[in-house]
């Protein structure tokens, strides 16, 4: 039997040569709305898809002959994924795909933040010499703290090994400590931490975990680095904790109000005021969720994907 996968993203081209040259069927479909997919889900085995939108009960209910969900990225969020399991079906990611440039945009952000290189290069464009007001810290001699140590986590703990720094981390699962980094409680993390490093999943745990009350539990003033989700940070929260330097700076791959319009965003009257503070912030690093997002680790992540939905047929 052919097995039908409706492409509802685009990818890196690898992933639909690979798949074709196994003898699947591609089915592409990037403009359609979620009803017109839905409407059609039916008529296919697999679907691949990055964060278009949310699979959720409605949809599997019409996809009465789905085998597979394959989402090209780390998370699964935008899944029910219990929902879909209740139905069988196999839930395939990509954690392993792009650690390796999530790690190395964590570590780039810090040594940037701890050395205001994103300030002084501002500075110098706008015809400013000033060397004391951009007096660096060194990261030798501190403790990065690591909330989440999965496929992330792991891969930017082992980055740091190259410096004389203490790594701990904090996981819900227990016993995953290894050669990098030193498992501890949450409190122990608060007590030590010089620099906090997110590398979790958007969950119901972990939705605004970094509150005003998770930032005054640390002993000393931090930084905070999130290459995770930004609805884990509330920023209104952060920005008062930036204030009363509590939080020394800020290095942002993802926002709490990414899914709302950036164009409204930029616009004086429509943004939030939290927002705007970061957006003038001289010790924050804003980027705009592309920690993951290389050259290589496009074609990585089509190749991971590739080989696990193989698997599944090949068991």
């Amino acid at each position: 039997m052919s097995i039908k996968i409706l492409h509802i993203d685009s990818n890196n081209p690898i992933l639909w040569q690979q798949l074709e040259d196994a003898g699947f069927e591609n089915h592409a479909d990037f403009k359609s709305s979620k009803e017109e997919i839905e409407a059609k889900i039916q008529d296919y085995n697999g679907i691949v898809i990055r964060s278009r939108f949310k699979i959720d009960t409605a949809f599997l209910d019409k996809a009465v002959n789905l085998q597979f969900i394959a989402r090209v990225g780390a998370g699964l969020e935008s899944i029910d994924c219990e929902y879909a399991a209740s139905k069988e079906i196999h839930l395939i990611a990509a954690p392993e795909g792009n650690r390796n440039a999530v790690a190395e945009h964590s570590l780039g952000v810090i040594l940037s933040l701890f050395n205001n290189l994103n300030q002084a290069d501002a500075e110098i464009k706008a015809g400013h010499w000033n060397r004391e007001s951009n007096r660096g810290h060194e990261l030798d001699g501190k403790t990065v703290g690591i909330i989440g140590y999965g496929n992330m986590g792991k891969a930017f703990a082992k980055k740091l090994r190259g410096f004389e720094v203490d790594v701990i981390f904090h996981d819900i699962l227990e016993n995953i400590g290894d050669e990098n980094a030193k498992q501890v409680s949450l409190q122990e993390l608060q007590q030590k931490a010089d620099v906090l490093s997110l590398h979790l999943p958007w969950t119901p745990e972990t939705d605004k975990m970094v509150n005003a009350n998770f930032i005054n539990a640390f002993a000393k003033p931090f930084w905070i680095i999130n290459t995770s989700r930004g609805k884990n940070i509330v920023t209104a929260d952060l920005v008062e904790a930036m204030k009363s330097k509590k939080i020394l700076g800020a290095g942002l791959d993802v926002l709490e109000y990414e899914k709302l319009s950036f164009e409204t965003l930029f616009q004086d009257k429509n943004t939030p005021e939290a927002f705007q503070y970061l957006l003038g912030a001289k010790n924050v690093l804003l980027t705009p969720h592309i920690a993951g997002w290389t050259f290589e680790s496009h074609e990585r992540l089509a190749q991971v994907i590739v080989d696990k939905i193989k698997a599944v047929y090949t068991k």
